[in-house]
């Protein structure tokens, strides 16, 4: 690539707090390629504001490193600018899931990643948009994951004995065990609509997510649409012999799977939602959210791979 100005964001606390043992192995790679601007994350939301102000001055790279949510947050700091202004992004995986990363095709190691970025070349990807009830606005790059699948994201958050996939598996069992509310949704897309009781309702850009649950076998970040899959008010049996087909993404040829395509969607509940935004928590217990908007931004950012 030809010499830019570059911002690397990194997140030490990625992770569950180990990141940092691997960022300063990765500062002598940034090196040969003529350096960067280096900024660590101290609190929520600072990966987002430190986006928004490296946006605001020129950068054309910023390099990810960190999680799903460093990710995230980056993007929504993006976002708040025309498309001709905002950076290019590239993403080196050190998280818990790095399911993103997984999804546009970044290598796991964190320093084959970034040799990947800085020799690599921009591809647009789409990212989506969402709106509830409470006048909250938020962008959103890989997965949203409401009932079922939010409950999971809240549950992971007092795991601390297991890291990576066996901390989402063990969140999906204590889901099923403890959680079981299938709400009555009322959907409505450019495409079609219904009514129904789910158990999950998934909205996916990219195909995997919780460290390897492949929920949207289907979903392409650069088809122009969202794909969502729900599940239907099963029992906690059929909850179990379900969880292994996901993880191979086998689990739509199940008649209580239901998969589309959409473009724009409105949901409505008949009660409060649990719901996470690539893997943040966006409504958690206690939640008052049981309206959402949310709608395809095609080829919004330009991901360096």
């Amino acid at each position: 690539m030809d010499k830019q100005k570059i911002r690397v964001i990194a997140n030490p606390s990625a992770f569950m707090g180990n990141a940092w043992r691997w960022i300063s192995d990765l500062r002598p790679i940034i090196e040969e390629f003529g350096g960067a601007d280096w900024s660590g994350t101290v609190y929520p939301t600072n990966a987002m504001e430190i986006a928004r102000k490296s946006a605001k001055d020129g950068y054309d790279l910023i390099i990810a490193v960190g999680g799903d949510g460093t990710v995230h947050e980056i993007i929504n700091g993006l976002m708040e600018f025309p498309f001709e202004r905002r950076p290019h992004l590239g993403i080196v995986p050190l998280g818990s899931g790095n399911d993103f990363a997984h999804n546009i095709g970044m290598q796991n190691r964190p320093e084959l990643a970034l040799r990947q970025i800085l020799t690599g070349k921009p591809r647009k990807i789409d990212v989506a948009h969402l709106s509830d009830n409470l006048g909250r606005r938020e962008y959103w790059n890989n997965t949203l994951g409401i009932g079922f699948d939010g409950t999971v994201a809240i549950r992971t958050r007092s795991i601390s004995v297991v890291r990576g996939f066996m901390m989402y598996l063990v969140a999906v069992l204590q889901t099923i065990l403890l959680n079981h509310e299938a709400p009555r949704f009322t959907i409505v897309t450019d495409q079609e609509s219904w009514e129904e009781h789910k158990l999950m309702l998934a909205i996916c850009n990219g195909s995997r997510e919780g460290g390897g649950f492949f929920v949207a076998p289907d979903a392409r970040v650069d088809d122009g649409w969202l794909d969502y899959v729900t599940i239907d008010k099963v029992s906690r049996l059929m909850m179990l012999r379900l969880i292994p087909e996901v993880m191979k993404g086998t689990h739509t040829r199940f008649p209580q799977v239901k998969t589309g395509k959409f473009k724009k969607m409105e949901i409505q509940s008949d009660r409060p939602l649990y719901i996470h935004a690539d893997g943040e928590i966006l409504a958690g217990f206690g939640s008052t959210v049981h309206q959402l908007t949310l709608e395809v931004v095609a080829e919004a950012i330009e991901i360096v791979l």
